[in-house]
């Protein structure tokens, strides 16, 4: 049942997102494992309208946030407004309490407003005014941004970075997708051809079978030997962190219950490590020094290097 919901859903975004497949199938693994996904690529590429279908496709609340320059943590969170009639103050939730917000050209804000999302997308709660919050069940977090090199643009926080399980680019369309773009463009709101294909209490129960998702020994064993290179590379300053580890781990289960399987295998794991690691590793000369195509790179070498443990 969970790859047939997962099917559906691929289908529908795919609907507005037109000949992208694995973005498509990243986007879905990172909600399935409860995680969250950053979407790092030009203008135009179609990251917001792909976060919209998602929200329409699940019949999740949905939120958006342009983070700007002067956004502010408690334009993220919320904060307490003084009623004057009663002399009392009343919290005013801010827009992360919902299912799927979307935080757009999330590197655009100062690191300070940006660092107001880490408990919120470890932790499932804000704190506040001396007070803690819950969020809602699910919580999921798709963050756009643009290339670092672009004007007006702030790196993220490596704790920030290290708080999304998957980052992964967009890409230009090729020559036929993008014929189709124009003629459903023209036809009118590619948004309007999504349907719901799932409830917000079908998300948790999938999620909850991801959990189940046998990991033998050996693909755990796998995992952490790709890790420990990644901390041992000579061209890295830093690996992953035990973060990275679990994160490529529940990634994993969610991949191979979208493949319509109840066991990991170690393709799941090499499917993934690239956009899972990629952002986790420091590389020693690099213009950003997270997430760069050198960094990529390296996974990719570790990945031929490390065999699977018998």
């Amino acid at each position: 049942m969970p790859a047939t919901l997962a099917s559906k859903l691929a289908t529908q975004l795919s609907r507005a997102l037109i000949g992208k497949p694995e973005v498509v199938r990243f986007l879905i693994t990172g909600l399935f494992a409860r995680g969250h996904v950053l979407i790092e690529d030009l203008p135009g590429l179609g990251k917001t309208t792909l976060a919209r279908a998602l929200a329409r496709a699940v019949g999740c609340d949905f939120k958006r946030v342009q983070f700007t320059p002067d956004l502010l943590p408690t334009d993220i969170i919320g904060t307490s407004v003084y009623r004057q009639q009663d002399g009392t103050f009343e919290w005013r939730e801010g827009p992360i309490f919902t299912n799927i917000l979307l935080a757009d050209e999330i590197n655009r804000a100062t690191p300070r407003t940006q660092s107001a999302l880490l408990e919120a997308m470890s932790e499932q709660q804000i704190s506040a005014e001396g007070e803690t919050r819950k969020l809602s069940r699910p919580f999921f977090v798709i963050a756009t941004q643009n290339p670092i090199e672009h004007a007006g643009t702030y790196p993220l926080p490596e704790s920030q970075l290290d708080r999304f399980m998957l980052k992964f680019e967009v890409g230009y369309p090729g020559a036929e997708d993008e014929r189709r773009i124009l003629q459903e463009h023209a036809a009118g709101d590619t948004l309007q051809g999504v349907e719901r294909v799932l409830t917000r209490e079908e998300v948790l129960v999938v999620q909850e079978a991801v959990k189940k998702v046998r990991v033998e020994q050996s693909i755990a064993d796998y995992i952490l030997e790709i890790v420990n290179e990644t901390r041992v590379h000579p061209k890295l300053v830093a690996g992953a962190s035990p973060r990275g580890s679990v994160a490529l781990y529940r990634a994993a289960q969610a991949w191979a219950l979208i493949e319509g399987r109840d066991f990991v295998v170690p393709d799941d794991v090499k499917a993934l490590a690239v956009p899972v690691l990629s952002h986790r590793v420091i590389e020693r000369a690099s213009f950003d020094r997270r997430g760069g195509k050198a960094g990529q790179e390296i996974i990719r070498k570790i990945l031929n290097k490390v065999a699977v443990s018998a």
